[in-house]
């Protein structure tokens, strides 16, 4: 009887892992899914929360995890292993717990394998306590991905009534929680993205003044000028390269720079270098890198004014969402060529 009810606590689980390390643009070859089994109890002995995963998050931080990084190379994250489930942020529901923070039913995000069941630590899960709101929605804006955008804008970017904010990649799930900040703060924004429906969705959805297509542009700094006469106080900055360098001409005195990511950049052999840099020491702008590893503390208060915004119609969010694990791959390679529309997510069972 005992070895029967053994055999009935493991299930199936499904998870995407790295087949090799990547050079250059990733293809769904580099990636696949493997069936593998797990017991459905944390294993004696350890602390640790078994998750059964609803909803994956894909960020384009991911990639820099699937190249192979000499000893001493600057680095978010380690590698991914290969073989083993790649890890991002996700959404799911406590299965079994043997840390007193976390019981069978809790509802957590936090740092998870992209797989059905996650044997997750628990000093990078969050309870979630706004279950009235979709769940989804803490894989994006009350999440990982929203924290970056609060964090970023108002912490680094420390935005004044009044100031002219232009972000780049303005309607992915970063840049439409920044946007929408901004206007909450009294600011003008203007916004870029990759397609006509893109600019649309920033205009009548995010609310921002005035926005445009960058692939139908064929002069940045142009472009920008004559959306922004008198210079940008707030660059938040997902892109680098060339719109970087375009912004680096229209700042103003005192201006502040937000370098959250650099999409154009993580699939390039050779960086694009910089040419205006002297435009930092003569406006004395200030640019400043960010991530969200050091803002994890100020999470408590970020996820209560957050959930206000969107209860309030302050905050409209608009998500990109596959279904099955199976898609998991796709998804990731599809925000390097502009597919998603929103915060791009995986949905891997309903609850």
């Amino acid at each position: 009887m005992a070895a029967a009810s053994e055999e009935a606590a493991v299930v199936r689980n499904k998870k995407v892992v790295l087949r090799r390390y990547v050079t250059g643009i990733p293809t769904e070859e580099d990636m696949e899914v493997v069936v593998d089994t797990v017991g459905l109890r944390v294993p004696a002995g350890s602390t640790a929360v078994l998750v059964k995963n609803l909803y994956l998050s894909c960020d384009p931080w991911m990639r820099d995890r699937m190249s192979k990084h000499d000893e001493g190379d600057i680095v978010l994250a380690p590698d991914f292993v290969i073989g083993e489930a790649m890890v991002n942020f996700g959404v799911g529901k406590v299965i079994d717990s043997t840390h007193p923070g976390f019981k069978a039913g809790d509802l957590v995000w936090g740092m998870s394998g992209w797989e059905e069941y996650t044997l997750a630590q628990p000093e990078f899960l969050f309870k979630i306590n706004h279950t009235e709101l979709p769940l989804s929605h803490y894989t994006g804006v009350l999440g990982m991905t929203g924290l970056t955008a609060y964090s970023g804008f108002m912490e680094v970017g420390r935005p004044k009534r009044g100031d002219f904010v232009f972000v780049s990649a303005a309607s992915g799930a970063v840049g439409q929680v920044v946007g929408q900040l901004a206007k909450i703060a009294g600011c003008y924004v203007v916004g870029s993205a990759g397609s006509d429906k893109k600019v649309d969705l920033l205009k009548t959805k995010f609310g921002y003044d005035d926005a445009f297509n960058y692939k139908s542009e064929t002069d940045l700094a142009a472009a920008l000028k004559r959306r922004l006469p008198e210079g940008i106080d707030i660059y938040f900055d997902s892109v680098g390269g060339e719109t970087l360098d375009a912004v680096l001409l229209q700042m103003r005195q005192g201006g502040r720079i937000v370098v959250c990511g650099m999409i154009s950049q993580y699939n390039l052999q050779e960086a694009y270098g910089l040419r205006n840099l002297y435009y930092i020491v003569a406006r004395a702008v200030r640019v400043e890198g960010h991530n969200v590893n050091g803002h994890f503390h100020m999470y408590s208060r970020f996820e209560e004014e957050m959930a206000g915004y969107i209860k309030e119609g302050k905050v409209t969010v608009v998500e990109d969402v596959i279904e099955g694990i199976e898609s998991a791959p796709a998804a990731l390679l599809g925000l390097f060529s502009g597919k998603n529309v929103g915060k791009q997510l995986v949905a891997l069972a309903s609850d």
